[in-house]
C-alpha cells in the first residue's frame, strides 16, 4: 500500500466509527431497537441499522478517492446505483418492516443493473447457445446475486459475525483478485466492528447485511476468467454452505423456508453453549483457511475447501447431536 492509500483507509475507518456512533444515538432516540424474542440470539435490546455507518464510510472513500490519485485504485461510482437502493430499502425495512415482495423487487432490480454493467458470472458452457445463452447467463447471475444478498442477510445473527467473516472475504478478494477498491470497505467494516464486536452495542440490520452480500457478488462477477472466478467463489462457503444446508434440511422436514427460524448451524452452535465470539472466530478461521487454500493451490484449493466444509458440517452435526443427548440425560 502507498501512503495515500493508507491515509484514505484510516479516514474511512474513522468515518465509519463516528457515523456508527451517531446512528446508534439516533436509533436509541427513535426506538429503532431489536427486541429479543424466541428466535433471537441476543438477550439485551440492541439498536439496529448500524450498517449505515460503514456504508457512509465506504461512500466517503469513493467520493474523495479521485483527490488522492492513488495508483491502481480506480473509483467505481457505478457501485452507488447498485448499493444505494439496497441500503435505502434495507434501512426502511429496519424501521418499518416492509413486505418481502417489495424488498425482493428492489434487490432483483439492483442485481439486473449490476449484471448489465459488470457482466454475467462466467458460464462458458452456455456460450454455444449464442444470444440465448448470454441472456440465460445474465438471468442466472442476477438470481445468484439476489441469493447472496439474502444469504448474508440470513446469516447476520450473532454479534460481530457477518462483519468479521465478510471483512476477511473482502481482504482475500482485494488481494488475490487485485481489486484494491475493497480495502476501503474493509476499513469501514473494521470501524463498525468496534461497535459490533461481542457484546454488540449496535446491529448492522438489513441496511448493512444486504449491501455486504451485494458487494461480495459484484466483486466476484467482475472476474471473467472462468477457472479463477469459480475457484474464488469458494471464499463464500462459510456463508453459502451453512445457508444452503439449512434450507435443504428444512425442505426435507417440510418446513416453511420463508418463516424466520434459528436452525442455521451457527445459531445452533450458539444455542449449544458457544459464545458469540467463539462462533464468530470459528467461522472466521474457516474463512481464512479457505483463502489460504485458494491462494496456494487455486482451483484445487477450492475443491479442498468444499470437502473441508462438508466434513465440517458432518462433524458439527455429530457434535450437536451428542451435546443434545448429554443435556437431555443431565436434565
Amino acid at each position: 500500500m502507498n501512503f495515500g492509500l493508507l491515509i484514505l483507509v484510516a479516514l474511512t475507518f474513522l468515518v465509519s466509527v463516528l457515523v456508527t456512533g451517531g446512528v446508534r444515538r439516533y436509533a436509541l432516540k427513535k426506538s429503532l431497537i431489536d427486541i429479543p424474542n424466541e428466535r433471537s440470539s441476543h438477550v439485551v435490546p440492541t439498536p439496529r441499522g448500524g450498517g449505515l455507518g460503514f456504508i457512509v464510510g465506504f461512500a466517503v472513500s469513493l467520493l474523495v478517492l479521485p483527490f488522492f490519485q492513488i495508483s491502481n485504485v480506480s473509483p467505481d461510482c457505478f457501485l452507488g446505483l447498485v448499493l444505494v437502493p439496497l441500503a435505502i430499502i434495507g434501512f426502511l425495512d429496519d424501521r418499518y418492516n416492509l413486505p418481502s415482495s417489495l424488498r425482493y423487487t428492489v434487490q432483483l432490480s439492483a442485481a439486473i443493473i449490476a449484471v448489465v454493467h459488470y457482466g454475467s458470472f462466467p458460464q462458458p458452457w452456455l456460450d454455444s447457445f449464442g444470444m440465448g445463452g448470454i441472456v440465460l447467463a445474465m438471468g442466472l447471475t442476477a438470481i445468484g446475486l439476489t441469493a447472496l444478498i439474502n444469504f448474508y442477510n440470513f446469516m447476520d445473527g450473532l454479534d460481530g459475525f457477518i462483519t468479521s467473516v465478510t471483512a476477511i472475504q473482502l481482504g482475500f478478494i482485494a488481494f488475490y483478485l487485485n481489486q484494491p477498491l475493497w480495502y476501503f470497505l474493509i476499513a469501514a467494516l473494521l470501524g463498525f466492528l468496534c461497535w459490533n464486536w461481542p457484546p454488540a452495542k449496535i446491529f448492522m440490520g438489513d441496511v448493512g447485511s444486504t449491501v455486504l452480500g451485494a458487494a461480495i457478488a459484484i466483486a466476484l462477477i467482475q472476474v471473467q476468467d472462468p477457472t479463477l472466478a469459480w475457484s474464488s467463489l469458494a471464499i463464500t462457503l462459510p456463508i453459502t454452505a451453512d445457508t444452503i444446508y439449512t434450507l435443504v434440511v428444512r425442505l426435507t422436514r417440510r418446513e416453511n423456508i420463508f418463516q424466520a427460524h434459528r436452525t442455521h448451524i451457527f445459531q445452533r452452535l450458539q444455542q449449544s453453549g458457544w459464545s458469540h465470539a467463539q462462533v464468530t472466530l470459528t467461522y472466521s478461521a474457516l474463512t481464512i483457511a479457505i483463502a489460504v487454500l485458494i491462494f496456494i493451490w487455486g482451483a484445487i484449493g477450492s475443491i479442498i475447501s468444499v470437502v473441508i466444509t462438508i466434513l465440517g458440517i458432518v462433524v458439527v452435526e455429530l457434535y450437536l447431536t451428542r451435546t443434545k443427548a448429554i443435556n437431555s440425560l443431565a436434565s
